[in-house]
């Protein structure tokens, strides 16, 4: 194919240049073959290379590589990818906000939490669907120990709930793409059931802990380095785990037997301390606060919904600040 010239945009693109065909070269590169992107678009597998052949002639660039195991993009291609993936993530945010006019009370949010802060989000999610009750909320798990957030940049997330574990600072210029409100700074904590003989001791020192059944998260987490860390400076040995999770769900009911001690974020003991009858020990922990913040891609239009979605995690995680957080 001849090297590309100069691209007349009125003549050429404005009127040759069609969204099917971008959608199916688009899918044709998400699936990795012409045929597994014809069955998804419910298409013949000729239709999709049609499609793809019309795109490269309008760009008058080669836009795939075609390989027996599948197809690539070139590097016209990956330019493009990139682009598209804005230009139909924009489409389906434009149909969105034309829904929340029709009506202000249905539409979709999709929200990544990790697992240990998600135990915060119950209350906030039924104060939410009980003013929106058709707005249809989709939470999926997300690793936030850094500002990596792959499914947040390939716009699978609206925003990330964040708990920074291993990030003490969001405003180092690794997330440059990215809005990073915090909402306020968390902290470890050492919990107990009710009925643990630990639970009424006014002060415990962490060397008469080391030989109990700990629940911890695995060494490759903030929570158990904390821990681990927390241990060494006493010149102590590791204490002795029985179970290693990263499951609240699964912490809080191994907890009620009394026989076990956990860690959990602050937030997440403190809110639900009655309902599982957790007691936070009186266990000096190093001071490492870890920031729980809202992520958003800084060049993506948000809908109202989430908008407003936002705006009602501020208020619920308000008497959780100890001074006002900005954007960082």
């Amino acid at each position: 194919m001849p090297m590309p010239r100069k691209i007349d945009w009125e003549s050429q693109i404005g009127r040759r240049l069609k969204l099917r065909d971008l959608h199916a070269f688009f899918t044709a590169v998400q699936r990795g073959s012409m045929s597994k992107a014809a069955q998804q678009l419910g298409v013949s597998q000729p239709a999709v290379s049609e499609a793809i052949a019309d795109l490269e002639h309008a760009l008058g660039v080669r836009l795939l590589d075609r390989r027996p195991q599948g197809v690539e993009p070139t590097m016209y291609g990956g330019a493009l990818l990139r682009r598209s993936a804005a230009v139909f993530d924009e489409l389906k945010q434009g149909i969105r906000d034309i829904e929340f006019l029709a009506d202000p009370t249905a539409g979709e949010l999709k929200i990544g939490c990790p697992e240990a802060i998600a135990a915060i989000l119950p209350p906030i999610l039924e104060s939410f669907s009980r003013q929106y009750p058709r707005v249809v909320l989709h939470v999926d798990p997300v690793n936030t120990a850094t500002l990596e957030l792959p499914g947040l940049r390939e716009r699978k997330f609206d925003l990330v709930v964040a708990l920074l574990l291993l990030t003490p600072r969001v405003d180092d210029g690794l997330g440059d793409d990215l809005n990073v409100e915090v909402l306020f700074d968390d902290h470890l904590v050492v919990a107990a059931g009710m009925r643990s003989r630990w639970a009424h001791r006014r002060k415990i020192d962490l060397a008469e802990l080391v030989n109990e059944p700990w629940i911890l998260a695995t060494p490759d987490t903030g929570p158990y380095r904390i821990v681990s860390e927390a241990f060494r400076a006493r010149g102590l040995g590791a204490p002795r785990i029985s179970l290693m999770t990263l499951s609240v769900h699964l912490r809080t009911n191994m907890l009620a037997s009394g026989h076990f001690i956990t860690t959990f974020p602050n937030s997440v003991a403190r809110l639900h301390a009655d309902r599982f009858s957790l007691k936070v020990l009186p266990v000096d922990l190093p001071a490492r606060p870890w920031p729980v913040a809202i992520v958003t891609l800084k060049n993506r239009t948000l809908s109202p919904g989430v908008e407003r979605f936002i705006a009602h995690v501020r208020d619920f995680t308000r008497p959780m600040r100890e001074r006002p957080r900005g954007q960082r």
